[in-house]
């Protein structure tokens, strides 16, 4: 199986780049490509979902953001160690009505020894926000290098 650096011991340099590239995977949008950064018996905890393998992963994205338009998504290292690593994050997106929604969580990473995720535990709390509220502002893709991350948002 192909290897998905950095690959465990993770360091607070290889962790926060880890974060960065599920970040920026996510916030591709591309159900098929994320589901490559994770083991093909990865399981998850998603809210009260459980998905098990990568085509469940696979079924579980592309429902999501056929649901969530407008998603744009940052995440942040909170704490790390072995192959184990623990992100907060947030994200914005509209439903299908166009209301606007701030969604607040947590995850918790187990990794095996090529990188590739083999556990996702989230827990995930939902805002509705009005767009004058919003504070993810840059074309649907990858977060620039200049945007804002969460601390720096006060969020």
């Amino acid at each position: 199986m192909p290897s998905k650096p950095p690959v465990p011991p993770f360091t607070h340099e290889s962790a926060v780049e880890k974060v960065l590239l599920a970040e920026n995977g996510w916030n591709s949008r591309e159900p098929r490509k994320v589901a490559l950064a994770y083991t093909p018996d990865s399981e998850w905890r998603n809210r009260a979902e459980f998905v098990r393998g990568r085509e469940q992963i696979v079924e579980f994205l592309t429902r999501k953001w056929s649901q969530e338009s407008n998603y744009r998504l940052i995440k942040e290292l909170w704490a790390f160690d072995g192959n184990r690593i623990a992100v907060r994050f947030a994200y914005e997106c509209q439903d299908g009505v166009g209301n606007w929604y701030r969604s607040y969580g947590n995850e918790n990473w187990e990794f095996d020894e090529d990188g590739l995720m083999r556990r996702r535990i989230a827990s995930i709390n939902d805002l509705r926000i009005s767009e004058s509220e919003r504070k993810f502002f840059w074309p649907l893709g990858p977060r620039p290098a200049d945007h804002s991350g969460l601390s720096e948002l006060g969020l």
